[in-house]
């Protein structure tokens, strides 16, 4: 079954008029409008534009606000209206993405909850313990050209071989998006270019350019400028990595605590799994 279209698509447009009571500090809590005995507040309102696609961000506070409000009185209306009529697949539907969003809100409040500095601190002091017990790697700075067919290359050899500088024959003859920096990629060290690239780069020596070398993405040659051994990343650097593995770790554990202390009775093993397909069963 098909979601049904957003209110606000259709009212986005049309300005209501809804007196609001005044106070000095709007919250949350704010009541906007009732419906029946059930409060619609500027919490749902703030939530309700906070959910809403990027296409709305430049639409005008003074046109937003009462449509969002008129979309959340006939929300309500209608679910008041429906919510007992509801069939088995609705039901069953409502129960799903309740359970989901609930579940998601669990796992994000305990990410959130585990990066604080001091265990990003942590992490980072054990990273740079690991980092420094490694062998020492390889970072290299390279350029490159890179052009479509074996033709387009051997005419970009014979440019270099005439003279011509490198950089100048790349912002010439290059495809790639680097070609107006020279073909210049900057710092990199192993694992991060395709396999064919890499290879030709590790056998260079410092101020050397490769014999052609063709890749799924066509032909490069490729100078490499200079090397150097890895040092340890800042904290800056690797930040962002640092806070996913905590998040990632903080999520796993919570999931492992409610494992151990649940009541689990999962009888799943005596169902045949084709039945995943049966939809009709949602209509019986």
């Amino acid at each position: 079954m098909k979601k049904p279209a957003s209110f606000l698509a259709a009212a986005v447009f049309a300005v209501f008029s809804l007196p609001l009571a005044a106070q000095d500090a709007p919250d949350a809590s704010t009541v906007l409008a009732r419906v029946g005995d059930t409060e619609i507040t500027l919490g749902h309102a703030v939530a309700l534009r906070a959910a809403l696609p990027d296409q709305f961000a430049a639409v005008p506070a003074e046109t937003l606000f009462p449509a969002l409000v008129e979309q959340l009185i006939e929300q309500e209306m209608l679910y008041q209206h429906y919510n007992e009529s509801l069939n088995q697949r609705e039901r069953i539907m409502l129960e799903n993405e309740t359970r989901n969003f609930v579940a998601n809100a669990a796992l994000m409040a305990a990410a959130e909850a585990a990066t604080g500095e001091e265990n990003l601190q942590l992490a980072y002091d054990a990273f740079v313990a690991e980092f420094g017990q490694g062998e020492p790697t390889t970072e290299y700075n390279a350029a490159h050209i890179l052009v479509r067919t074996e033709e387009e290359i051997q005419t970009v050899v014979a440019e270099l071989e005439s003279g011509r500088d490198f950089a100048e024959v790349a912002r010439e003859f290059s495809l790639d998006g680097s070609s107006a920096a020279g073909g210049d990629l900057d710092w990199f060290g192993e694992g991060v270019m395709i396999e064919p690239f890499e290879q030709a780069v590790m056998a260079l020596e410092p101020g050397e350019v490769s014999a052609p070398v063709e890749t799924r993405f066509g032909w490069h040659v490729i100078l490499l400028k200079e090397t150097r051994v890895a040092s340890v990343p800042t904290m800056e650097m690797v930040r962002g990595d640092l806070e996913a593995e905590i998040q990632r770790e903080a999520s796993r554990a919570l999931i492992a605590r409610l494992r151990e202390g649940a009541d689990i009775d999962n009888r799943s093993d005596a169902v045949d799994p084709a039945v995943l397909g049966r939809s009709d069963l949602l209509d019986e």
